[in-house]
């Protein structure tokens, strides 16, 4: 779990402070109507306008259409809502007319079985966390993106990237990867980090800074960075979108009749070793071979090359007209100071120390290999200390 900042901190705090007035208690069925007015609210601040009825609508849209309509009849839920409603949501006209004009919550909640949802949804039951309830805090705390034509170009670039496999996604790691001119999916929106202020250090002793994010729906934050780290770790379908992918040496096929060299593997391990199961998610093996990965992988559990268990594919990147053993070399070289120094008995019992271990995590060494297309890497090493790569 994520460290709190101190404006987290300070709002859990603020129901202790001398003086303050003791929270107001609410029904189950006020729980319930608050909690499905945020998610209105919510869609406001995502979309800039109420949800809408109409079939051409995303379902949860025509869901919340239909749910606005029954708050906004009911003169205890408007009153209920009133101080919570600063969009005047609540007060729009036509507030009679919703039974015509999207299907019932009956017919709603048939289209959202498939999604996995159950109950009366008309009882609007989903009372959320606090983290959900932060997360969409930090959604209505976003700005309008006044020169958002500037970034629109950009976004576009990217989709159109994501759809030609140029870009692709991955699994969000480390807040290292959150850097100016990064992209991300968090809460469903493309996500660009497009300035970073001066890396601090908080109360806590963490590393900190303000961005400028902003969105494909034309908002903006100035969030901190632990707050998107933290947003993209609570998000399952949060993911980091690689940068486009390197050129010839790295294509789905050789070019200009170029043959097929072979192949750059990371691997983890499914070694039951104390250090190892401990560290699983950074400790790599990085290689290159000239033929198939599956065979060169076969048997592991029987190798000491392999730490005597089965590994995991996690990466593989084609190469075309290299030295695959030079390459290796190359990128052992860049990691060296990352080189796992771990002794193991072999089927023997005799103690030995694989190579081409590393601890280092799978988006540096994403990085790595990008700069191996571009002929940077030789300008580049990797630092233990802080996790990323740097200038010679």
């Amino acid at each position: 779990m994520s460290d709190l900042n101190l404006d987290d901190l300070a709002d859990e705090l603020a129901d202790f402070a001398p003086g303050k007035k003791k929270q107001t208690t609410y029904t189950a069925r006020e729980e319930r109507i608050i909690a499905g007015f945020e998610d209105i609210v919510r869609f406001y601040a995502e979309h800039g306008r109420a949800p809408q009825h109409g079939e051409d609508r995303d379902i949860f849209e025509r869901l919340y259409a239909v749910r606005l309509d029954r708050l906004r009849a009911q003169e205890d839920c408007r009153a209920l809502l009133s101080d919570m409603d600063r969009h005047g949501l609540l007060t729009e006209p036509d507030v009679s007319s919703f039974v015509e004009a999207d299907p019932d919550l009956d017919e709603l909640a048939s289209e959202l079985a498939d999604l996995g949802g159950e109950g009366d949804i008309t009882q609007l039951r989903h009372v959320r966390s606090v983290e959900e309830k932060r997360a969409a805090e930090e959604i209505a705390r976003r700005d309008k993106c006044n020169d958002f034509e500037k970034f629109k170009p950009l976004f576009e670039q990217v989709k159109q990237e994501l759809a030609s496999g140029a870009r692709v996604t991955r699994p969000f790691e480390l807040k290292a990867e959150i850097r100016p001119g990064a992209f991300f999916i968090v809460g469903g929106l493309i996500t660009y980090v497009a300035e970073m202020d001066d890396i601090f250090t908080n109360a806590q002793g963490r590393t900190d800074a303000r961005l400028r994010v902003i969105f494909d729906n034309g908002t903006e934050s100035g969030m901190l960075m632990r707050s998107l780290q933290r947003q993209l770790h609570d998000d399952n379908a949060g993911r980091r979108i690689t940068d486009p992918a390197p050129g010839p040496l790295f294509a789905d096929r050789p070019e200009n009749g170029e043959a097929e060299t072979g192949t750059i593997y990371v691997l983890r391990s499914q070694s039951d070793h104390p250090f190892v199961a401990e560290h699983r998610e950074v400790v790599h093996k990085i290689g290159v071979t000239g033929g198939s990965v599956e065979t060169r992988i076969s048997g592991a559990e029987k190798s000491s090359t392999y730490l005597l268990a089965g590994v995991d594919v996690v990466a593989t990147y084609k190469v075309y007209g290299v030295n695959c053993q030079k390459l290796e070399s190359l990128l052992h070289k860049v990691f060296a100071a990352a080189q796992l120094n771990l002794m193991i008995p072999d089927r023997f019992g005799h103690m030995v120390k694989p190579r081409e271990w590393f601890l280092v995590p799978l988006h540096i060494i994403q990085e790595a290999v990008e700069r191996v297309q571009d002929r940077t890497i030789i300008e580049y090493r990797y630092d233990a200390s802080s996790a990323s790569m740097v200038k010679r």
